[in-house]
């Protein structure tokens, strides 16, 4: 007896993969715009000199209220990803603003949540994100500069060595065991400095 196929599994997987094709999209243009927007207010912080000194990005976060921790995570997240203020003062800042344990735990949280968001960029969009980030000759320089340093060739072989199915779970066990102990001298000194 000849089986009759009603397509029904066929439809369905079809169906499905519709389904979170349009989803994939809505996601990805949610991410964009929501990137848009938090860009435009780091922007607006930046141009407002909030970035400019220790005692101004204090001052910045405080304003926050109840929120400020949320906001001093997601400023060390994104500042991680596109450099808006130099990583010390950041730490510095969250130890004078929440104390030396807090003020680690929160820099902990952002700084390494920021390198493991920068990883999967990189990751998926490459060179071409980086140089669409940075003016051409800052990016020359800095790649020149990197090559030259004496630790490129470390750095090179670590690359290859971490380069295969499982590099994302190496690279963000190396960054929440590595990331902890600058910071904790930035959060723990800043914290003896000012007693």
């Amino acid at each position: 007896m000849e089986r009759v196929s009603t397509g029904f599994v066929g439809n369905t997987k079809e169906v499905l993969t519709v389904k979170a094709s349009v989803l994939y999209k809505w996601l990805t243009y949610s991410a964009i715009a929501i990137s848009i927007l938090l860009c435009l207010f780091m922007l607006q912080a930046g141009l407002k000199g909030n970035f400019r000194s220790v005692d101004a990005f204090q001052a910045y976060i405080r304003g926050f209220g109840l929120f400020a921790p949320f906001v001093f995570v997601f400023i060390q997240a994104f500042q991680v990803v596109v450099p808006v203020l130099p990583g010390f003062i950041g730490c510095v800042a969250g130890a004078l603003l929440f104390g030396s344990v807090c003020g680690f735990v929160y820099n902990y949280v952002g700084i390494c949540a920021g390198s493991i968001i920068a990883f999967f960029l990189a990751k998926h969009f490459g060179i071409p994100l980086v140089q669409a980030m940075f003016p051409s000759k800052k990016y020359n320089v800095w790649t020149e500069r990197i090559k030259r340093a004496r630790s490129y060739d470390v750095l090179f072989a670590l690359s290859i060595l971490l380069k295969n199915g499982k590099s994302e779970k190496k690279f963000v066990l190396i960054i929440l065991l590595a990331k902890p102990w600058c910071i904790l001298f930035y959060s723990f000194g800043t914290g003896m400095l000012i007693q």
